[in-house]
């Protein structure tokens, strides 16, 4: 990893707007149809093993991994299957969708059962089952993440949650701290690591001192506040930070002796434990200065954004301008709002036509600013420099691969210059050349 990692200054000091601080999780009005795509997470798509017609619970399984790296899929609604049918998704790739018109019974599927685990394969068989991946957004199936092919003595938790609006995080903890330590006791008890740190940003201490009662009677588990600063949550910085390692350059964070969940990824693996439900729903935020009632909703996966909006409403004297999936500073803007929501949507964001406007770009006056707020300590400027003379090779020494696109240098850039997109063009360039073996 690189040195500046290990600067005092680490990111953005992004504004603090956790209005839904202490909205607690409601359900929202059950959608006449959810559209539940076979493609929500890192690898293989789903299979779908239901057709038009078929009769489904909620929890029945609906799409199978259909690979080593894949997840189980299931159904969040009771219903009637209306359709099977091809869906593009945000990043111009297809992928099967199950469509299903509800019943409003919400009637529960009889198989669905807390799994029997008595050893380590009976526990990775229960959570491939599961259908759990990565539910902080980046969407890895847990059973591929928890089969680590070198040893690794830390299970660390994100429970950062350090990106502006969103408290659906938050909220996990402070309504199913029980459920987030079953499923941090199982995976210590099951996968043999000895230890687990659970990092809560500063700015949370209800949940620090809630998880820090709930884990008190245990000796390997321990709770520890992060600084709250914008970039806490990302792997690296997190185990730099909780651990004072650094990962290999190309490695994954196993490399460095730990496996690191989201804490609502936990949770939901010590609610599937406990009862044998999959995931089908997930606590989404919803706020932003559109928004006429900012709170935490329950909502099933699968169901259109516009539901969600509607259930939230929006405020009669402001115009919607934008609606972005996930938080502010990383979440992609939506252009179809009938798009369905998947495992890993956290929150939507509803900003007016005000808010939503973009400055005009100016020339760059190479302020530094980007390279000394990048929380991986990257330098964008020189970044742009390079990706424009297409030099793969200055790209791979400027170690653009570390960016994970969190928009700091976009935030705090005086001439407004889109660097985030900029990062994100010049970052995929580079893999793409590496992988058909360009200059390295």
């Amino acid at each position: 990893m690189l040195n500046k990692l290990k600067r005092a200054a680490l990111g953005a000091h992004t504004p603090h707007d956790k209005a839904t601080a202490a909205s607690k999780p409601v359900p929202m009005p059950l959608p006449a149809q959810v559209r539940i795509l076979m493609s929500q997470h890192i690898g293989a798509p789903a299979k779908a093993v239901v057709k038009k017609g078929d009769k489904v619970c909620v929890g029945t399984l609906i799409g199978e991994a259909a690979g080593v790296v894949s997840a189980n899929i299931h159904s969040s609604v009771s219903g009637t299957v209306t359709a099977v049918e091809p869906f593009r998704l945000a990043n111009g790739k297809a992928c099967d969708a199950v469509v299903i018109q509800t019943d409003g019974q919400q009637t529960v599927d009889p198989a669905v059962q807390p799994p029997k685990v008595t050893d380590k394969a009976s526990f990775l068989a229960a959570v491939r089952a599961s259908g759990l991946v990565g539910l902080g957004g980046a969407g890895f199936p847990t059973d591929v993440k928890l089969q680590p092919k070198c040893p690794v003595d830390t299970l660390l938790i994100n429970a950062s949650e350090c990106e502006v609006w969103l408290t659906s995080d938050t909220q996990e903890m402070l309504t199913s701290s029980d459920d987030i330590v079953r499923g941090i006791q199982a995976v210590l008890q099951y996968t043999g690591i000895p230890r687990c740190i659970i990092g809560i940003e500063k700015n949370k201490p209800e949940c620090i001192d809630l998880l820090c009662q709930k884990t008190e009677g245990l000796s390997n588990v321990d709770v520890k506040p992060l600084p709250s600063v914008y970039g806490t949550g990302s792997e690296l910085i997190l185990i730099e930070k909780c651990l004072g390692r650094e990962v290999p350059h190309g490695g994954l964070p196993a490399d460095a002796g730990a496996i690191v969940m989201n804490v609502t990824s936990v949770s939901m693996l010590g609610k599937y434990l406990a009862t044998g439900m999959p995931v089908v729903e997930r606590i989404v935020t919803v706020d932003g200065d559109a928004c006429a009632k900012p709170q935490n909703l329950i909502v099933p996966v699968g169901t259109p954004y516009q539901d969600i909006i509607q259930a939230a409403g929006l405020k009669p004297e402001v115009t919607l301008g934008k609606v972005i999936a996930g938080g502010a500073m990383m979440g992609p803007a939506v252009e179809d709002l009938s798009y369905p929501t998947t495992k890993t949507t956290g929150g939507l964001i509803l900003l007016s036509q005000v808010s939503a406007a973009q400055p005009a770009a100016e020339p760059c006056i190479r302020c530094g600013r980007c390279i000394e707020y990048c929380p991986m300590g990257l330098a964008p400027v020189e970044v742009n420099t390079a990706y424009a003379a297409r030099d793969v090779e200055e790209l791979g020494k400027l170690h653009v691969d570390y960016c994970f696109n969190c928009g700091s240098c976009a935030f705090v850039c005086p001439a407004k210059r889109p660097c985030t997109q900029m990062m994100s063009l010049a970052k995929e360039y580079y893999l793409s050349e590496i992988k058909k073996g360009g200059n390295k």
